[in-house]
C-alpha cells in the first residue's frame, strides 16, 4: 500500500474514532485527523508487532480497519486525557 492510501486510511480511521468517542476536541477537525493518520500507523504496527499479523495489502480488509480505528481510538483517548478541553472558558 501507498504511502496516499496510508493517509485516506487514518482520515476514515479518525472520523470513524469520532463518531465512536463524540465530544469535544482540544484539536478540532484538524487534530482528529492527525489522531487518526497516527493512530492507523501505531494500529497497524501494533497488530503487526504483538498479533504477528501482516499488514494487508488489500484496503478491504477488516483487519486492517479494526486495527487503524482502535489505534486512532486510543490516541484520541489519551489525547482527551492529556489536554482536556481547552476551548473551556475559565
Amino acid at each position: 500500500m501507498g504511502i496516499i492510501t496510508w493517509l485516506v486510511l487514518g482520515l476514515i480511521a479518525g472520523l470513524a474514532a469520532k463518531i465512536l468517542l463524540p465530544g469535544r476536541d482540544p484539536g478540532g477537525v484538524v487534530g482528529t485527523t492527525l489522531i487518526g493518520i497516527a493512530g492507523s500507523f501505531i494500529g497497524g504496527w501494533l497488530s503487526t508487532k504483538f498479533l504477528h499479523r501482516p499488514i494487508p495489502q488489500n484496503i478491504g480488509e477488516p483487519s486492517m480497519w479494526i486495527a487503524a480505528i482502535a489505534g486512532s481510538l486510543v490516541l484520541l483517548i489519551a489525547y482527551r486525557l492529556l489536554f482536556g478541553n481547552s476551548r473551556e472558558r475559565r
